[in-house]
């Protein structure tokens, strides 16, 4: 069971956070685009595709944490500090995602449809979007390296 729930965890850690880190990396540069060009039909129809990508896969991302705390239980590691700091860093990136990248990506597009440039700042969205990215590669390394493990891993 264990290696069913393991699998199903990375599987759904692969194909939802997968999708979030690289459209919430990609829509920046497309807002910028928005901005430079403002009658671009194209730039629009980008901001909106990645938008929905990141709030589409963001709420199919519950899983993860769903399979992870299943799998931890099983394994017995529920109380193993590498674990407890990864429950963190995905609490802080599902609220940075949650509170700051998707409000923000909304608030651009609904500018960028309404009167072309003007508000959301693009690199302010570049670097929330960063630290995203950088607290899901940490909970990945934590995840395969598991300081303390058993398996000399």
């Amino acid at each position: 069971m264990t290696t069913l729930l393991l699998s199903l965890h990375v599987l759904a850690a692969v194909v939802a956070i997968g999708p979030v880190t690289v459209a919430a990396s990609m829509f920046p540069k497309a807002l910028r685009r928005a901005h430079s060009e403002p009658g671009d039909h194209e730039a629009l129809t980008a901001l909106r595709m990645l938008h929905r990508i990141c709030r589409v896969y963001a709420a199919v991302g519950i899983a993860v944490p769903v399979f992870g705390f299943a799998t931890a239980r099983s394994m017995g590691v529920l109380d193993s500090g590498w674990l407890i700091v990864s429950i963190l860093l995905t609490a802080a990136a599902a609220a940075i995602l949650a509170l700051l990248i998707l409000p923000a990506q909304g608030n651009a597009l609904a500018a960028a449809q309404v009167s072309g440039p003007a508000l959301g700042s693009p690199g302010r969205l570049a670097m929330v979007t960063g630290i995203f990215n950088l607290l899901w590669a940490v909970v990945t390394v934590l995840m395969v390296i598991r300081p303390g493990s058993t398996t000399g891993v």
